[in-house]
């Protein structure tokens, strides 16, 4: 089926570039199968290794989704990234209990957490070659004062939990690049806490190698500059950057309508220019950024379509529902052509 694709896959386009990755579930591995193997060299479990899904009870190990994944990536030879092992969502709450129901006691919950990352990051330390260590922890609030997320993590360990799933993610596995990943990663407030948090890091010896940006954007925000800013605030800590969720939706994260059942006139254009533009300047900065990951791959399925409007359709990549190359995607294709051609 691969063969019957006219158009150029974007792992070749990019080859030069960076990673073209997306993220995956069993059932989407199914349904998508050619279009994933013709355009993508690089994949990401959507929910299939977060600790809820692996790890549901204490003495309970439930790999079987996760393994289909790890199998696709093994057949087709591509990269994988591991997502994620401490987050404060999709955590099951035997971790944060002791034996009689009460909270967990400090050393307790961080013994758990290595036994989870051992065998996690061990089971597929042939074939994952980063991870999403530790997720969303920065705060959103626009508080001046506010730093870190409230968790249980941070109620029961405190702020070192971050440094110590790091640490036990390395031991781990040595040759694993280790990830910070967060949202709203270009907003200039958290923007300056992410950073605050990786240097932190960086100046207490963690080992931590890159900086996964979500790039879950719109048509409209966030703004070509705000982008661009953090990926230059990021890249001034040396390590590797990573856009890790990368979708963007055809409407504003406060338009509530859910009537549409195919994109309004001009929004696939729109869509078009706007991916042009990220893209753009991702190439430009291609000497920092190592991945580019889809969350997803075509418009059939995306998580969108329930988030935030429950039941609203949204149209957010580059491949259609019947998974065709969309306007989108044309803009992406010519910008490493155009860039060749200018060096000629």
């Amino acid at each position: 089926m691969e063969s019957m694709r006219e158009e150029e896959s974007l792992k070749a386009l990019y080859k030069d570039a960076f990673h073209i990755g997306a993220a995956v579930n069993p059932l989407t591995i199914d349904s998508q199968r050619s279009l994933l193997a013709y355009h993508f060299n690089s994949l990401t479990a959507e929910n299939e290794m977060k600790f809820s899904s692996l790890h549901p009870e204490e003495n309970l190990y439930t790999f079987e989704n996760a393994d289909v994944i790890a199998a696709f990536a093994r057949e087709q030879g591509m990269a994988l990234r591991g997502h994620t092992l401490v987050w404060h969502n999709q955590t099951p709450d035997w971790l944060f209990e002791n034996e009689t129901g009460g909270k967990a006691e400090r050393d307790l919950l961080l013994e758990r957490l290595r036994s989870h990352i051992q065998t996690v990051v061990g089971r597929y330390k042939d074939v994952i070659y980063c991870w999403d260590v530790v997720n969303e922890v920065i705060s959103d609030e626009n508080d001046e004062s506010a730093f870190l997320r409230p968790s249980k993590w941070l109620d029961i360990v405190g702020e070192d939990f971050i440094a110590k799933a790091f640490e036990f993610a390395h031991e781990a596995d040595p040759q694993a690049l280790l990830f910070y990943n967060d949202y709203n990663e270009s907003n200039p407030h958290k923007r300056e806490r992410i950073y605050r948090l990786v240097r932190s890091l960086l100046d207490q010896g963690v080992p931590i190698h890159g900086v996964g940006l979500q790039a879950h954007w719109n048509l409209y925000d966030p703004t070509l500059d705000d982008m661009r800013a953090a990926i230059e605030r990021y890249a001034q800590l040396g390590l590797q950057l990573q856009l890790t969720e990368l979708d963007v939706s055809v409407f504003r994260f406060d338009d509530r309508r859910t009537d549409l059942t195919r994109p309004e006139k001009g929004m696939l254009e729109l869509q078009a220019e706007r991916y042009e533009s990220i893209f753009r300047l991702l190439y430009e900065y291609r000497e920092h950024i190592s991945a580019v990951t889809f969350w997803g791959a075509a418009d059939d399925y995306t998580w969108l379509d329930h988030f935030p409007v429950r039941g609203r359709k949204n149209w957010p990549f580059l491949f259609d529902e019947s998974h065709a190359p969309k306007p989108a995607y044309e803009r992406v294709a010519q910008i490493p052509k155009r860039a060749a051609m200018e060096k000629k």
